[in-house]
């Protein structure tokens, strides 16, 4: 996975059909699902991070058939990150307030990308 700023922003514009500047984190992966980069905008730049595994490969959340996205909670995020396989999990029932769609901009949302 070669690509940067201009790259990935590229990516999110034309691929996901999102606004880079939104104030969600995208995240991306390359083929052999050994490495991560981040995109993400705080108010005043954009930020790329990055994350190489040594051994090993992340186990990476299917997209719906007909969606080009994945949308992760920041927990689910997280464990990605940790390495742990998101298939294997699953969620406990409890009370979380549902979100209204002016309200969805300011809560924390991931969306991902599988990039080759």
């Amino acid at each position: 996975m070669r690509k940067g700023f201009e790259g990935l922003y590229g990516l999110v514009r034309e691929r996901l059909e999102a606004d880079p500047l939104s104030g969600h984190v995208f995240v991306f992966a390359n083929a052999r699902r050994n490495r991560l980069k981040l995109l993400f905008f705080d108010g005043s730049g954009l930020w790329v991070c990055a994350k190489r595994l040594e051994k090993g490969r992340y186990s990476w959340p299917e997209a719906m058939a007909h969606e080009s996205r994945v949308t992760l909670s920041h927990e689910e995020l997280a464990l990605l990150v940790g390495g742990i396989d998101l298939l294997m999990t699953r969620r406990r029932r409890w009370y979380r307030k549902a979100v209204s769609p002016e309200e969805e901009t300011s809560q924390s949302r991931v969306k991902t990308s599988l990039v080759s």
